[in-house]
């Protein structure tokens, strides 16, 4: 089995099975890798924004089984990958990649609905945070995920000692399951071409879902308006996201990835702001400067060095 360290090198290209590379798309080429991340943040707090809209019809379960089973829809029918050629250990690696989404989605929906949505996120980014700590091989990395941790446990003002203990826990399972998320992420785009592995992945994950939900939303799922809102939910939250850090994690090492993904919480903040009109005091303020901060070291850093 592949090294952890080895796991989140950085990707250039991907690579089907054959070994012949396969390189980003028209996408991946305009925007560089901290664009792709950022937009991928924006979409998943729009995306999040709806969810809310849709769990009082389909309860949290059901939302992440619509948001699961139509994101794989949605990418089995555009990416339509092929399933012949490839080996055990790339089955082994999809296996993974579809149980950590879902495991994500799972948790932090379950998180999200007994503790306040900014904690929830502040809590599960530890899990990528920790991860680029262990897997990096330089100093700076810890500064700035130092840093970022910082501004992380200042967004989430203090106030942990206060959080349901099993919504507290199931957010941070969901950080363990993101930090899984990157691991596999970065391995399925070195096995397979383009966004192949990741439709794969999600309609795995989708297969794993799909008994919670129906379990606990049955046949509500099915309401026309329910179904409407579950694909926007699809498309914000899973499709454009996964498939931009897709390619971002194919273009950054993974380290500097999982600390950019501290930027979550900082854009939760400020999309309370601008859209919600939820009020930002100056230690908000400040830990949104840390974060965004340290994530700039980051990338700096990595630049600096091939």
């Amino acid at each position: 089995m592949d090294s952890p360290v080895k796991d989140v090198a950085p990707v250039a290209a991907a690579a089907d099975p054959r070994g012949v590379p396969v390189r980003d798309g028209g996408t991946g080429r305009r925007l560089g890798p901290v664009a792709l991340v950022v937009t991928s943040g924006l979409s998943v707090q729009f995306g999040a924004a709806v969810a809310v809209l849709l769990m009082p019809r389909a309860g949290a379960l059901g939302v992440v089984t619509l948001r699961l089973v139509l994101a794989a829809a949605v990418l089995l029918v555009v990416c339509r990958p092929r399933v012949r050629g490839y080996g055990r250990a790339d089955w082994g690696t999809i296996v993974a990649f579809g149980t950590a989404m879902a495991g994500m989605n799972v948790l932090i929906y379950q998180s999200s609905s007994r503790i306040p949505l900014g904690a929830a996120v502040t809590l599960e980014v530890l899990g990528p945070l920790i991860l680029s700590v262990v897997a990096s091989r330089r100093w700076t990395n810890l500064l700035w995920a130092g840093l970022a941790l910082v501004g992380v446990v200042l967004l989430g003002g203090g106030g942990f000692d206060r959080l349901d203990p099993l919504g507290a826990a199931f957010a941070l399972g969901a950080g363990g399951m993101w930090a899984a998320y990157i691991v596999f992420g970065a391995r399925t785009g070195r096995r397979f071409p383009q966004a192949d592995g990741l439709a794969l992945a999600m309609a795995f994950g989708a297969l794993l879902s799909l008994p919670l939900g129906l379990a606990e939303a049955g046949d509500r799922l099915l309401v026309p308006s329910t179904l409407a809102l579950g694909l926007a939910v699809a498309l914000m939250s899973s499709v454009l996201p996964y498939t931009l850090e897709l390619l971002a994690l194919r273009r950054m090492p993974a380290p500097t990835f999982a600390i950019l993904m501290s930027l979550e919480p900082a854009i939760a903040a400020l999309a309370g702001f601008l859209v919600l009109s939820q009020a930002l005091s100056a230690a908000d303020a400040l830990a949104i400067a840390l974060v965004i901060g340290a994530s700039i070291g980051a990338v700096r850093t990595t630049r600096a060095k091939p």
